[in-house]
């Protein structure tokens, strides 16, 4: 096996970023340690989660690029470890390292709950969908464990606000008791990623999410309940999985699927490197393919930063991805359409410590 090779992990490097003029290092742990001391492979990568107390739980933002003005996440970094993610910069933020810790190091935030209920009381709030899974997914592994998204979503159904959920990962199924009483009062939507039907090339992206099967089995199951579920093909990758386009639609489609979205892929800040890494190791036969159409798409750069640009793309290839998609979902009866509109009129505040007088 490739010695930059971990096994089920995404990342192929774990160094941090000097970004935010901290001088940049490799980090050590488990994997440098034992180099030394063993033959052969390495030892396996533990996961770790560490407890974070958060002052607030509701992240509000303004971008012209998102469908949503508020999000939550349960969690920081994500251990299903697609190698794609723009998230992973957020670990720099820690001085950990946006790859393998990205993916190792988690942060659990049990009190989200607590801190949701006392958020949705306050006397000015003023209700709008609440988007959890935008950033990292709210359904990864220690959600089996942690149950904080469950909890989070209990107490969206007891007062009646609208939630639009992004997951790649069937753990979803496991809140359709909460999720289809919402669904038939038209306050959730759910998208589900699904990037590629291959599972090889799935466990290279995404080595710890569920398999492709299992996330249309999901959108199956969300759909027979009467839950609206959104399709999400992103990111596109160009000479790796844009050819499976089509398939994946028809797929998403047979199963219950009602709308799709996509996005080219994006690398910002530390994910470039990352990315650049990952098809040295996987895909060294057309890594300079990839990263030529990629800066084709984005201007002729790796990424494109700009509001109103960065969830776009341009030129040629650009082009030719939109019209697949569009006559796609013609074809298929999928709209092109992010996120069905919710309810907000049902919306009744959390009762506190002492009960409502009417």
């Amino acid at each position: 096996m490739d010695s930059k090779l971990r096994p089920a992990r995404g990342a192929t490097v774990n160094r941090t970023s000097d970004r935010f003029h901290l001088p940049a290092r490799e980090a050590d742990g488990d994997w440098l340690d034992a180099r030394a001391s063993v033959d052969g492979d390495a030892p396996k990568l533990r996961t770790i989660v560490t407890v974070e107390k958060p002052r607030t739980i509701i992240t509000r933002n303004q971008s012209p690029d998102i469908a949503f003005d508020r999000s939550i996440n349960p969690y920081r970094g994500c251990e299903h470890g697609c190698i794609y993610c723009f998230a992973r910069p957020t670990h720099a933020y820690l001085d950990l390292s946006p790859g393998l810790d990205f993916e190792t190091k988690l942060f659990a935030k049990p009190d989200g709950p607590v801190l949701l209920r006392k958020e949705l009381m306050k006397p000015g709030y003023v209700v709008g969908p609440i988007a959890m899974g935008t950033n990292t997914d709210p359904y990864q592994p220690i959600e089996s464990e942690w149950r904080i998204m469950r909890q989070c979503v209990e107490i969206l159904s007891e007062t009646g606000h609208p939630l639009m959920i992004t997951t790649k990962s069937d753990r979803i199924v496991r809140d359709m008791d909460l999720l289809a009483p919402m669904a038939a009062r038209g306050l959730v939507g759910v998208m589900i990623s699904v990037i590629s039907l291959d599972p090889k090339i799935a466990m290279t992206l995404e080595p710890r999410a569920p398999r492709p099967a299992r996330r249309i089995a999901a959108i199956r199951a969300l759909s027979d309940a009467g839950i609206p579920v959104t399709v999400s093909i992103s990111p596109i990758i160009p000479a790796i999985t844009d050819h499976e386009m089509e398939h994946i639609l028809q797929a998403a489609a047979e199963a219950g699927a009602l709308n799709a979205s996509y996005i080219p892929v994006r690398l910002p800040f530390e994910v470039a490197p990352l990315f650049r890494a990952w098809l040295d190791a996987h895909f060294p036969d057309r890594a300079g393919k990839v990263m030529t159409i990629i800066r084709d798409m984005r201007g002729g750069r790796d990424n494109d930063p700009n509001f109103h640009s960065r969830m776009k793309s341009e030129g040629p290839w650009a082009d030719l991805l939109r019209t697949r998609f569009q006559i796609a979902c013609r074809k298929y009866g999928l709209r092109k359409r992010e996120w069905m509109k919710l309810r907000t009129d049902l919306f009744v505040p959390p009762e506190g410590d002492q009960m409502r007088l009417l």
